[in-house]
């Protein structure tokens, strides 16, 4: 199914990129994109005509040409024609459950270590956003399991993930597997071992156990939640659980700009918050961390606060100048 042009020959298969190169075909999903910065997703099929407020195209003035064109509809409206990115694909799929944004989906692969090969489980597969991201970066020789509780959220996945890696009818990803059920459960009957778990879900603090039985040592849980309580909790069972090291929080924030000329300034939306990031390593079975050398901040753990409490920290040694 390789397609050559001058440029070189598309993209191997065997890759699963979900990136195409060459010539837009029928069957590809392209992104339309006006002067105002609407976008529009079509399916691209031979004899069809997309219409919008200015007027319509047909598909067939699209199918055979290199993407990064612009098209004008039959009113006079312009378009920029691309491939969609898949940080673009994953803003504007259909969802069943909230996505998780390109900007964190960066940072758990990057700060995950998520690696060609790797054997990673998923626990919450949403809309299949995250799941893209981790597929894109496992590649077809490391092995995805993402598990979901709601049928209705994985019909909605599997549908995306097919979509955006073009598999064909009735396949899908060859390093994906998706299981309805709870991984707090289902994943201890599986006997099986991975090098990373992802926890996108309520309460991950309660699959704690079963990811520390599951995971490789050196391996990494991160976990995606949307509250401070939410990571309040996790983190202290992190520590109370002591098969960890020190879990690490944080949040990315991204801001864009406004560039005209000598008019440079913060642009006016940003993407603010939208969940908090913690990371933690397996240790070694029968290994502990060092308890912290710090004690906790005064009030710390005052009388309205009823989860979980890692042992007491050690003082820090007197040292002199």
């Amino acid at each position: 199914m390789s397609t050559t042009h001058p440029t070189g020959g598309d993209v191997p298969p065997e890759a699963w990129s979900g990136v195409h190169r060459g010539p837009l075909r029928a069957g590809e999903w392209v992104r339309l994109v006006d002067g105002k910065g609407r976008k529009h997703n079509i399916c691209l099929e031979p004899g069809k005509t997309f219409h919008t407020n200015r007027g319509g195209m047909s598909h067939d003035d699209l199918i055979g040409r290199e993407e990064g064109f612009t098209v004008t509809s039959t009113s006079g409206g312009e378009y920029l024609v691309f491939r969609p990115l898949l940080s673009e694909f994953v803003v504007s799929m259909p969802r069943g459950a909230a996505v998780v944004y390109p900007k964190d989906a960066a940072q758990i692969v990057a700060m995950a270590d998520i690696f060609p090969g790797a054997d990673v489980v998923e626990a919450g597969v949403g809309s299949g956003a995250l799941t893209c991201s981790l597929l894109r970066a496992v590649g077809p020789h490391g092995k995805l399991t993402s598990y979901e509780r709601r049928e209705e959220f994985a019909d909605v996945a599997r549908r995306n993930v097919t979509q955006f890696f073009g598999a064909p009818e009735g396949e899908t990803h060859p390093a994906w597997s998706l299981r309805l059920g709870d991984l707090a459960e289902e994943l201890p009957a599986s006997g099986e071992r991975y090098d990373r778990v992802i926890l996108d879900m309520l309460a991950p603090w309660e699959c704690l156990d079963a990811t520390a039985d599951a995971l490789r040592p050196g391996g990494i849980v991160c976990a995606y939640v949307a509250t401070t309580t939410q990571l309040s909790r996790f983190m202290e069972t992190v520590r109370l659980h002591g098969g960890f090291t020190e879990p690490q929080a944080w949040e990315s924030l991204v801001r864009d700009w406004h560039v005209e000329g000598l008019a440079v300034r913060p642009g006016h939306k940003m993407i603010g918050h939208t969940a908090f990031l913690v990371t933690a390593r397996r240790m070694a079975p029968g290994q502990v961390a060092p308890l912290k050398r710090r004690r906790p901040a005064p009030g710390a753990y005052g009388p309205d606060y009823t989860g979980p409490r890692a042992p007491e920290a050690v003082d820090e040694p007197e040292t002199s100048e």
